[in-house]
């Protein structure tokens, strides 16, 4: 499905639609193709109360929605080995039951679990941007 940035908050709704109850959502994509723009939206969509960026330095970012739920950001992009994730212990985190929202997840691919949703971004053009989801 092709979007542009006018179409985000509705793309967000149906990513949000689409995920059932997975909990791992891996967002997909090169450099700048709008994984972290897709995140806002649809941490907005799910009612996130704070300020949404790309955790880059502090590797995961913790946000509470209105209904008092807990999503975690990731991104693994830094990480130099499989071994780091596991030293901030992120099999607790997959396993908390909170919807974990990842970029770079191909950082720590061996570490994921089976049923994971993934959100594939892929740039067109400046404006326009190809989304897959499975």
């Amino acid at each position: 499905m092709i979007y542009n940035l006018i179409d985000l908050e509705e793309i967000a709704k149906k990513i949000i639609e689409q995920a059932g109850d997975k909990t791992i959502w891996i967002f997909a994509g090169e450099m700048g193709a709008g994984k972290t723009t897709m995140i806002k939206a649809i941490c907005k969509k799910l009612g996130v109360l704070s300020t949404v960026q790309s955790p880059t330095f502090s590797i995961v970012n913790e946000y509470q929605t209105a209904n008092g739920e807990t999503i975690y950001h990731f991104d693994f992009y830094r990480l130099k080995r499989e071994s780091e994730a596991l030293d901030f212990g992120i099999e607790e985190y997959f396993d908390s039951g909170n919807i974990c929202l990842l970029e770079w997840a191909e950082k720590v691919e061996s570490l994921l679990p089976e049923n994971c949703y993934t959100i594939q971004i892929e740039v067109i053009d400046e404006n326009s941007r190809n989304l897959s989801l499975n």
